[in-house]
């Protein structure tokens, strides 16, 4: 359905820079599943609501992983669950 990875265009470019996941759909630090929300902070960390993982990941400036910030821990209501975040 996607290439569940996060681009970053520069102005002008022809070629797009991978700033999160593109290593296959799936559930390691180096992946993503259905990626929807993102957002950038002023030091160029990338937060992305990984959807199908119900998981909130934080991608720090030039890191070729990311780390769980919340969620990861299926689908539910339960304190540390999110259920399919965008």
């Amino acid at each position: 359905m996607g290439n569940d990875r996060v681009m970053k265009w520069m102005k002008g470019a022809k070629h797009g820079i991978g700033v999160a996941g593109g290593q296959g759909k799936g559930n390691g630090l180096t992946q993503l599943s259905r990626p929807e929300g993102v957002v950038v902070d002023q030091l160029g960390t990338v937060y992305v609501a990984d959807r199908w993982n119900d998981r909130i990941m934080r991608w720090p400036k030039g890191a070729t992983h990311g780390n769980v910030i919340v969620g990861g821990n299926g689908a539910g209501g339960q304190s540390n669950q999110l259920n399919g975040p965008f």
